[in-house]
């Protein structure tokens, strides 16, 4: 049987590692929030002409890959800090 470790690599080289995928969040505030924009979303669709309607649509995609482009940023450098955290602490005695 192989450890978890062993499993973890294996999916990073094949390309099978998709953190993004997994992320789940419990907050029942997060719940919440989705409601929300989903209640204003369809509040808007039924305001709006169609024009208008695919506009704002467009502004929110956009300010979701702003976000995901920011995010993976802050990842990476949470994931750098993390590794360098760890160098500094086995290669002192």
């Amino acid at each position: 049987m192989k450890d978890n470790m062993s499993n973890l690599i294996e999916d990073l080289f094949h390309g099978n590692l998709r953190l993004d995928e997994s992320i789940h969040p419990e907050q029942a505030e997060y719940h919440e929030i989705n409601s929300q924009i989903s209640e204003m979303m369809q509040n808007y669709k039924t305001k709006l002409p169609d024009i208008e309607y695919d506009s704002l649509e467009q502004l929110i995609d956009l300010i979701g890959q702003s976000t995901s482009i920011y995010v993976e940023a802050a990842f990476e450098q949470g994931f750098r800090t993390g590794g360098r955290l760890m160098i500094e602490v086995l290669a002192k005695p």
